[in-house]
């Protein structure tokens, strides 16, 4: 606890560092990106198929295709999704969900036979919710990535850079009042919205462009829901501590599921 504590207020402890893996009870593997990745996940109430992807540093579009999962990218309770894919047709799934095969096409990336399922009655689905625009709220002069325009998530200060050795940070931690407003800082869908991931506390994650994602995690307050379309500068949530012991924003830019350093798409202040 000592030691986790150490990690919050020196920086941010990566959440893969304490994944729920043992909770899992699945025998861990070493991995090219994280150590202690599992072999298989199964799937809770609250998940997405972005929040275990994002826990485990894994594109979820790959995650999806190792599963057989088809472009509506829906999991249910009690699922066991396989992250060292890819896995045979006939895949394993949870007692009870019945797979059947249908060919689907994806923004230019092929996908053979991808099954949709169909749970048992008594299995937990989890269900997207209704599409809301929020308006835009400018931060700051934004910037371009490929067809993307970025700009500041919060209006404080950065307090830890991005790192990928020694004290892993894998974004930006920025300096905030207890209520301040977190903005999207690019249009996109809200893919998760909860405090499931360990380490990230009230925790959003904004899918771009399928190529890129964004996270904002410690919020107090949360006010998008999954599935929901949002401006650039929508204000999406308030700074907070939650999952943490410092009021601040933690913000993170993935790249095909690979954390990237956010100061290289943000606009200069």
């Amino acid at each position: 606890m000592l030691l986790m504590l150490q990690g919050c207020a020196s920086g941010y402890a990566p959440v893969s560092d304490r994944s729920s893996a043992l909770d899992n009870k699945v025998e861990l593997v070493r991995s090219s990106r994280y150590r202690n990745a599992p072999t298989t996940y199964r799937v809770k109430r609250g998940d997405t198929l972005y929040s275990i992807a994002w826990r485990y540093g894994l594109d979820y579009r790959e995650l999806a295709r190792a599963n057989n999962i088809d472009q509506s990218f829906r999991i249910n309770a009690g699922q066991t999704l396989y992250l060292k894919g890819p896995v045979t047709a006939a895949a394993k799934v949870a007692p009870g969900i019945v797979a059947s095969t249908k060919t689907k096409g994806e923004s230019g990336v092929k996908q053979t036979a991808p099954p949709t399922v169909t749970p048992d009655p008594q299995a937990e689905k989890i269900q997207p919710s209704a599409t809301v625009v929020h308006q835009k709220e400018p931060v700051s002069a934004p910037v371009a990535s490929k067809d993307l325009i970025w700009q500041w998530p919060a209006k404080g200060r950065v307090i830890s850079t991005y790192s990928d050795k020694g004290n892993v940070n894998k974004g930006i931690n920025m300096e905030g009042q207890r209520g301040e407003p977190v903005y999207a800082a690019a249009a996109g869908k809200v893919v998760y919205a909860g405090s499931g991931l360990l380490g990230y506390g009230n925790l959003i994650i904004i899918n771009h462009n399928q190529e890129y994602l964004s996270a904002y995690a410690h919020n107090s307050n949360i006010f998008v829901k999954e599935n929901e379309n949002v401006n650039a500068g929508a204000k999406v949530a308030e700074i907070g501590n939650s999952g943490t012991t410092r009021t601040m924003l933690h913000f993170e830019i993935r790249k095909d599921g690979k954390p990237v350093n956010p100061l290289r798409y943000l606009p200069k202040r």
